[in-house]
């Protein structure tokens, strides 16, 4: 793992005084280094942070990206910089493409991702234009992933600290996107970063790294879809595979796919009264219906995974019908498993499994990896599974 700066050349053409770099500056210590070092290098560096929602109860929270505090830390670096920094308001934006997506998907059921949403919309569609309109040659970020000149053209890979990969979340980056972006640390580690932040004597070397959806103060996520979407948190039955009504909940949106703790319905017992024992997951989620619909582990069993939305960044044109070999992870903190994806003409695609996965949520992300694992293929967003024969399908 690397814990020296990188060659920062970023393969701009003419002097590098003369290549005007946006940089997407959140406020916290990457965004801040990666100013920093572009500036240090010699680029025409210019700063962006966007005020993304109306931060109210997240001002000074830590653990936020693009709240108050926030805006006012990459202020003071881009000042101290020297470099012109603005403040954009993408408010309507971010509601319109993340914060409504966000809500609506947990009343379909879902489990959805808003930072993929956040980076495939708001950052990379429309902070991208805005850095062409700057006469900007590359926008910057400080996301940790690659960016690797390959024989057709830049490609995606995953970072060189397994610790701090992003890569999944950037899924859905165009070609055409990949070849305006630049990411700096991603030959870094976080340790690198922060030696850097405290050299550069930047005033948030020592800041913590987020950890919560921007948009949602305490991790409370039922609380926020009740507020957007009332009516969202309307009670209904728990119920078995089986048929069995077990209890009644207070809102599908408090519950996700593969869930087996805070369920909140006792034991069960056989046909001849005696307690069964084999815990209970949530299996899936009917929205229309209002239940929550509850079995044993093996009936989380999927062996193909439905994925539409597909982005694909494989040499081909797109995901090729006859199937390719990769490594897939189909939750941000899970390791890649092994399938092959076929590709088909509505722009999805299905994974076929080499061993069955359990807990497979839709609205998740099924990012397609090279057989090595490093290099991103591209990903979809999860619709469906099949489970494997024999298997209750959830």
């Amino acid at each position: 793992m690397s814990t020296t700066v990188p060659d920062l050349d970023l393969g701009l053409p003419g002097p590098r005084s003369a290549c005007r770099v946006v940089v997407a500056m959140s406020g916290g210590v990457d965004s801040s280094v990666t100013a920093a070092l572009l500036k240090e290098a010699g680029y025409d560096v210019v700063g962006i942070t966007l005020q993304l929602y109306d931060h109210g109860a997240a001002v000074a929270r830590k653990g936020a990206c693009c709240a108050g505090s926030d805006i006012h830390d990459a202020r003071t670096v881009a000042e101290r910089l020297g470099i012109p920094h603005y403040v954009l308001d993408y408010e309507s934006r971010f509601r319109e493409s993340v914060i409504d997506d966000f809500a609506d998907s947990y009343l379909r059921g879902e489990t959805p991702i808003p930072c993929v949403r956040c980076n495939q919309t708001v950052k990379f569609r429309d902070l991208l234009a805005t850095a062409r309109d700057l006469g900007a040659e590359a926008l910057a970020t400080g996301h940790y992933v690659r960016r690797v000149r390959g024989p057709h053209g830049p490609e995606l890979h995953r970072a060189v600290d397994p610790g701090k990969d992003q890569s999944y979340f950037l899924f859905a980056t165009t070609p055409e996107q990949l070849a305006f972006l630049r990411f700096p640390l991603g030959s870094m580690s976080k340790e690198a970063t922060r030696h850097e932040a405290r050299r550069l004597g930047l005033v948030v070397q020592d800041k913590p790294d987020s950890q919560d959806i921007c948009f949602v103060p305490n991790g409370n996520y039922a609380e926020v879809v009740k507020k957007l979407r009332p009516g969202a948190a309307d009670p209904g039955d728990i119920v078995h595979l089986d048929g069995t009504v077990l209890g009644r909940h207070d809102g599908v949106i408090h519950y996700t796919v593969g869930q087996r703790r805070g369920i909140g319905v006792g034991g069960r017992r056989d046909a001849e009264g005696e307690a069964a024992t084999d815990p209970l997951y949530v299996v899936r989620l009917d929205p229309d219906a209002r239940r929550v619909i509850v079995g044993p582990r093996e009936a989380l069993a999927a062996e193909t995974v439905l994925v539409g939305e597909v982005n694909w960044l494989g040499a081909a044109d797109g995901v090729p019908v006859s199937g390719v070999r990769a490594q897939v992870k189909l939750r941000s903190a899970q390791a890649p498993v092994t399938a092959t994806v076929y590709g088909d003409a509505a722009g999805g695609a299905r994974v076929v499994l080499e061993e069955p996965q359990y807990g497979v949520s839709a609205g998740q992300a099924a990012v397609f990896y090279g057989e090595d694992g490093a290099r991103v293929l591209g990903g979809g967003w999860i619709r469906g599974i099949e489970a494997p024969a024999g298997t209750v399908a959830a």
